[in-house]
């Protein structure tokens, strides 16, 4: 996901108080950082002892959050495979419309960026949280330090005033971003995941796209002796091979076994046949010896620029994958996206997919420029900022009819378009890795345990259940279900 540098925006100024003092405190260790964070959070008066002179807009059917002109906004965008000139976009849009000022900040390190703005009861506005060092929204929601969006979801459409924003999204789509009954997180664009291949490659080799887990393995084995990996994984970030591990569950098993992961079913793992089956057929490409070489130890760029190379059939990912590769990848390459292959005897059909919301924008609660932030985020949800999206990021939102007929989208994402519509209804989302990111975490990491053959299936079921046990026992658990 795309490299950046970008200045962090510094912590507000102030005389020495309680603010400093608690700065200080933390500095030389006399007090945690989540204490520091909730003492900040008071120490600021709930953000508003800073804002007396900030600019107050009158609230109307047009502007229902009260944006003023010459206002501020702080925006921090992960600089990741959709790049950020869509977010550049969408400021000088708003500026424009507005008249406020929004400062920019790209970048792939969100957590070391503004894990101490947080702390500082310093945080930017509008935050795109995503990547590998993405803040753990569950944690967030679990220090009251985000903002519930439902003013935005229930705020009137720009496209259509006489609707809610919420009724022009795609259905579905704002679960991903719901956490203990509350909607935190708005999982922006429209996204699947499974396996991608090179139409080119395929052809060249005479290989036609498998649709049960043994035509699979019959690719990856004859791509093995020619010299070309079978299946390439990002191994240094697991969480790319449980999406085939977990897309075979649920295909197996049907969305009763995906919700009894996301539920901390006591059966989720240890006791489930889908599980058992799934883990087991990904674990098979690794005993024969159907991995690209190397993989285990590669960066997700790494790995997918190896396969741009054609040193492996498949790999898995989502669908902002060409748009991380675009200087990677070949012209002729002709990538492709596929559903994951059957395993005998599955419930769901192969044209199935996990699809859904993904790349959560959050608005902290301790935001200097709320108005502004949520005004930001209805505007997001407009066909015109929707097709700017497009263009750029070459993706699409979850704004239902949301992306211009003229906008042009590359043969890899045009072919995640024509796999949702053979999918129809038949799809699915896991939630479990936005509810519980320590559970989250866990199988991760069995899984890079796994891949690397330092334990067996039955171990990783163990392991995988473990997490579930634990994270059953949290207060969150008492509130998060799928029914």
């Amino acid at each position: 996901m795309g490299s950046t540098s970008a200045q962090n925006g510094t912590p507000e100024q102030g005389g020495v108080g309680r603010r400093n003092l608690i700065k200080r405190s933390a500095a030389l260790g006399l007090i945690s950082v989540p204490a520091m964070g909730f003492l900040s959070a008071c120490a600021s008066g709930g953000g508003d002892d800073d804002k007396s002179d900030k600019p107050k807009g009158e609230k109307t059917k047009d502007n229902p959050f009260g944006v003023a002109k010459g206002g501020k906004l702080d925006v921090v965008v992960f600089k990741g495979g959709y790049g950020d000139d869509y977010a550049k976009a969408w400021e000088a849009s708003f500026e424009k419309k507005w008249g406020v000022t929004a400062a920019h900040t790209g970048t792939q390190e969100i957590t070391g960026k503004l894990q101490p703005r947080f702390n500082a009861g310093n945080p930017p506005d509008i935050i795109d949280d995503s990547g590998a060092q993405k803040i753990k929204i569950d944690v967030l929601n679990k220090n009251g330090q985000l903002l519930d969006l439902a003013a935005v979801f229930d705020a009137p459409s720009i496209d259509d005033p006489s609707k809610k924003v919420r009724d022009t999204l795609i259905p579905g789509t704002l679960d991903a971003g719901i956490l203990e009954g509350k909607t935190v997180a708005l999982n922006y664009i429209y996204t699947v995941w499974g396996l991608w291949y090179s139409g080119k490659l395929f052809k060249d080799k005479g290989w036609t796209e498998p649709k049960t887990w043994d035509e699979f393995l019959a690719i990856c084995k004859d791509a093995t002796k020619q010299g070309i990996g079978g299946l390439a994984h990002q191994g240094k970030f697991p969480y790319y091979i449980n999406v085939a591990i977990m897309d075979l569950i649920a295909k197996k098993g049907g969305l009763d076994a995906m919700k009894a992961i996301d539920n901390l079913d006591p059966k989720a793992f240890v006791g489930s046949d889908a599980a058992k089956e799934a883990v087991e057929a990904v674990y098979e490409v690794v005993e024969k010896g159907y991995l690209m070489p190397g993989t285990n130890g590669l960066t997700h760029t790494e790995s997918q620029t190896r396969w741009n190379q054609y040193k492996a059939a498949f790999i898995t990912s989502g669908s902002w994958l060409e748009n991380e590769q675009l200087k990677q990848t070949p012209d002729d390459f002709d990538m492709k996206f596929m559903p994951m292959p059957l395993l005998p005897g599955s419930a769901m059909p192969y044209e199935a997919i996990r699809a859904g919301s993904g790349e959560p924008f959050i608005i902290p609660s301790k935001a200097a420029n709320l108005a502004e932030a949520q005004e930001f985020m209805r505007m997001m949800l407009s066909k015109e900022w929707s097709s700017l999206f497009a263009k750029e990021a070459n993706s699409l939102t979850i704004l239902a009819d949301g992306v211009d007929p003229n906008v042009k989208l590359r043969p890899g994402t045009q072919s995640t378009v024509e796999a949702s519509k053979k999918a129809g209804t038949n799809t699915f989302r896991f939630l479990y890795t936005e509810w519980y990111s320590e559970m989250d975490t866990e199988i991760q990491n069995a899984s890079n345990e796994l891949m690397a053959k330092r334990i067996q299936p039955a171990e990783w079921l163990k392991r995988a259940q473990a997490a579930v046990d634990k994270a059953a026992k949290t207060p969150a658990a008492q509130k998060n279900h799928r029914s």
